[in-house]
């Protein structure tokens, strides 16, 4: 027994000894001055709050006294001085520092890669990398450090706490955001900004936003095309194609308005802003009973919706446009944010604009005309601009109001001067493209458990052409608008940390007009439609562990028809190891508002698409059923997502789809069923990501009432490969370079040896069997660089250059017949081509 207890005794010994050396290494600055005042006999002169949390280690006790005081300020952020032989002073040194920290999550202690890292009054900022790990030089000594993630709680920290030594950099730990169930599942997905979502939704963030090839901005609705099953037939961001579908079927809402126009230069540059919208989610199934009216894809923006309480901004140029933003605090509860761009090549053309003038305007009268009419000479100015205001204020913790506006416009202003031997005659015509959106938001929450958000909006889109024809003399006026108003109310409750309950209701009026005025011969013809829609909807959604589901219905009365639609959504995510996991999406959603495409010389030729509302006759709503199955595997920052699906819309229309074949001039009701795999393997490392997406789909129509009956869509591309790799070369300069290939497009040719046919006395081109052949390949091939520079201590700076189409590939996108006017027997070919060879180079200041 007396031996145990002396063994007892020298482990308890040798442990308090091995502890104490461990942490008499340092201590605190208070102690370690006393103990030099009893030593030179002085006393220092300090404020406790300055080195109460200050720890070093002892000086050597051999030092002299002017020893000991170089000592302290080499080990501190503070300024010792002797004054005499009996005071010392010391003070806090103004001066920068180095920090560094790693984050990480809280629940599984992952570390969080591109999460945003920023000196607060600043636009001093750096993205963590694939360890989580962060680094900042020459922060201010008394700064506040914001580090903030998606779907997580931010935190702030002094830079003193964050102040870095070799090999000790600190840990911050981020809590998951509980009011956002639907947490972030990969980082960092193809660049840095994108991110993805549990129920297999994207992300671009636009604030953390890398590099694209091609891009010199992150446009965003060009961004989003990197994605499988997410592309363009035509290059148009303006008919852009998700899982076969057509451009009017994708719900477009910016802060919740929604918007029935995407598009500059008809369809070739993003008309919104990135610089203040925050994010954009983009969903192509199982989408959010929340959400309906568009049964291919929800394209979600939404603007910064916080209080920053710092003056920020930021200007820019490119070969197009210039633009500016300022987000503007007014006081501690109400902040401004502004935005506008404007096209700049009314005052000076440059080869970018050529080049996308040639491609918007190519198959439009504007071409046209030039190249057919005898001794004409043609002139034309476009002009487009968008801007976007948003009020932010918190009345308190409790309750947030918010109110914004967007206004997107176009304007083509044409001139047509023909001399003759007697007589010069001229013209003008013009057409603008205008959508006009206000929106209004109230978040409250009533307690730990239950919140609320009530909003409101009023969209306005405008088309309206004049054309005025000399050979005639002839004055065609036409006219599309949209107004649309409606409300929402959203309750939710937080019934666990794992599970919360959506209810909510929405009410939308939506009205339509289509005019066409002519002079000569006098015709006048006006078409308005309203239609009134209520709709109740529910889900849960559920998120602990291995498990991620969310299940919903949505029920729409459209009170004009006395028509219920019940629209059942689910979205199941289910881990089956660290690196696997299954997931199931399948919704039914259903949509009134469609658009008719006409080439009849609609809108001078640039714009041949008008929006229509159901009747439940001749144009039926729109309803559509879609399901998937797929997989992830996620290991080592390689992410593998393959997923099958199916998908099914009834009730579009033949004007709906714009045919160039025999059933052009027909009026039908029909479907498409489109079905397909999409696969993507993307490899993320802290300098690099490379990836490779691939998507296979069969689109075919079914009209009862053609033969034949069934045939290919016109968007049915059967293979779409994208690969691309981003590399930072230095910590500031990174490039990025990828390429698209893809089948060609479906067409109709005219019948070999009859390629025309008489009815009456007009002649048409007889066409063979629908969309029978394929156009060829399109291949591309893009590049970007960006450098980032600091100008000034919070000014930063940002030149970047893009090039579409290096290899100047001759892609036709498009092609249909016409008859000959020389030999009403012959059918003359039309080609539409893609851009070509087309650079870009931006500038940014941001402060």
């Amino acid at each position: 027994m007396k031996n145990s207890r002396s063994v007892i005794y020298i482990v308890l010994c040798i442990v308090n000894v091995c502890f104490s050396q461990n942490n008499s290494n340092k201590k605190p600055l208070t102690e370690i001055i006393e103990t030099v005042e009893q030593k030179f006999d002085l006393k220092f002169s300090y404020a406790f709050d300055d080195l109460s949390s200050v720890f070093i280690e002892q000086p050597n006790p051999e030092f002299n006294l002017e020893e000991t005081i170089e000592y302290l300020n080499s080990k501190t952020l503070l300024n010792f001085k002797i004054l005499n032989n009996r005071y010392v002073t010391v003070s806090v040194i103004e001066k920068t520092i180095s920090i560094c920290g790693f984050v990480f999550a809280s629940e599984n202690n992952d570390p969080l890669f591109g999460a945003s890292v920023v000196v607060n009054d600043s636009r001093k900022g750096v993205i963590t990398n694939d360890k989580g790990k962060f680094q900042l030089n020459e922060v201010p000594l008394n700064a506040m450090i914001t580090i903030s993630y998606l779907g997580f709680k931010s935190q702030e920290l002094n830079a003193k706490y964050l102040f870095s030594e070799i090999n000790n950099c600190k840990q911050i730990v981020l809590v998951e955001n509980k009011e956002a169930l639907n947490e972030v599942l990969i980082t960092k997905f193809l660049t840095t900004g994108f991110q993805k979502l549990l129920d297999g939704s994207t992300v671009l963030n636009t604030k953390a936003f890398g590099i694209l090839p091609g891009l010199t901005d992150p446009d965003i609705l060009q961004s989003i095309q990197v994605l499988p099953g997410v592309e363009s037939t035509n290059e148009s961001i303006a008919n852009i194609n998700v899982r076969g579908g057509t451009n009017d079927q994708n719900l477009m809402l910016w802060d919740g308005i929604k918007m029935y126009h995407s598009g500059h230069f008809f369809g070739l540059i993003s008309a919104y802003n990135p610089n203040l919208t925050n994010k954009v989610v983009v969903s192509k199934n199982g989408t959010s009973s929340e959400y309906s009216d568009g049964v291919s894809s929800t394209i979600n923006m939404f603007t910064k919706n916080e209080l920053s309480g710092n003056f920020s901004g930021g200007a820019g140029a490119n070969l197009i446009s210039a633009d500016v933003f300022l987000e503007i605090p007014i006081n501690k509860k109400l902040e401004f944010h502004v935005s506008g761009r404007r096209s700049i090549t009314d005052g000076f053309n440059t080869p970018t604009y050529d080049n996308y003038f040639d491609r918007s305007f190519q198959d439009s009268d504007i071409k046209t005309n030039s190249e057919t009419i005898e001794n004409q000479t043609t002139t034309s100015n476009f002009v487009f601009y968008d801007y976007t205001a948003k009020v932010l204020f918190n009345l308190n913790k409790q309750h947030k109001f918010r109110a914004n506006v967007i206004s997107i416009d176009n304007n083509l202003e044409y001139y047509e001067r023909i001399a003759n031997a007697n007589e010069t005659t001229s013209k003008s015509s013009n057409l603008t493209q205008n959508n006009l959106g206000f929106g209004g938001h109230w978040m409250a929450n009533w307690n730990s458990k239950l919140s609320s958000q009530f909003s409101a909006y009023y969209s306005k889109y405008n088309v309206d052409a004049n054309d005025y024809r000399i050979e005639s003399d002839q004055l065609l006026t036409q006219a599309n608008e949209v107004l649309e108003t409606g409300f929402k109310l959203n309750t939710y409750y937080e019934v666990s940390d794992f599970l919360t309950v959506l209810n909510g209701y929405q009410f939308n009026e939506t009205g339509i007009l289509n005019e066409t005025t002519v002079t000569k011969p006098s015709y006048d013809k006006t078409k308005k439609d309203v239609l009134l829609n209520h709709a109740l909807y529910t889900q849960a959604e559920y998120n602990k562990g291995t498990t991620f589901f969310r299940i919903g219905v949505r029920a729409n009365y459209f009170q004009k028809f006395e028509k219920l639609l019940i629209e059942p959504r689910l979205n199941v995510r289910q881990k089956l190891s660290n690196q696997f996991a299954l997931k199931w999406e399948g919704e039914f959603k259903n949509q009134s508002a469609t658009q008719i495409i006409d080439f009849q010389d609609d809108f001078l030729g640039v714009e041949n698409r008008r929006w229509i509302l159901a009747n439940e006759k001749s144009i039926p709503i729109s309803e559509s059923k879609q399901g998937s199955f797929g997989f992830e595997f996620n290991q080592n920052n390689l992410n593998i997502d393959a997923s099958g699906f199916y998908k099914t819309v009834e009730g579009i229309t033949a004007s709906n789809q714009g045919f160039y074949n025999n059933f052009q001039y027909n009026n039908a009701i029909g479907n498409y069923t489109v079905k397909g795999l999409e696969f993507l393997a993307n490899k993320t490392a802290n300098n690099y990501s490379t990836w490779l997406s691939y998507t296979y789909s069969i689109n075919d129509y079914k009209f009862e009432t053609f033969t034949p009956s069934a045939f290919p869509n016109n968007v049915d591309i059967r293979h779409s490969v994208s690969i691309g790799f981003n590399y930072d070369i230095l910590e500031n300069l990174k490039i990025s370079v990828g390429g698209i290939w893809r089948s060609g497009q479906p067409y109709t040719s005219p019948v070999v040896g009859n390629e025309t046919v008489e009815s009456g006395n007009v002649t048409y081109v007889n066409y063979d069997a629908p969309n029978s052949k394929n156009l060829d390949e399109f291949k591309r091939l893009d590049a970007s660089l960006s450098y980032k520079f600091n100008i000034y201590q919070l000014v930063n700076a940002s030149l970047k250059i893009g090039v579409i189409n290096i290899t100047n590939t001759k892609n036709i996108i498009n092609r249909y017949y016409k008859v000959n006017p020389n030999d009403s027997n012959t059918a003359i070919q039309i080609n539409n081509t893609s851009l070509g060879l087309t650079p870009n180079v931006s500038f940014r200041v941001d402060f």
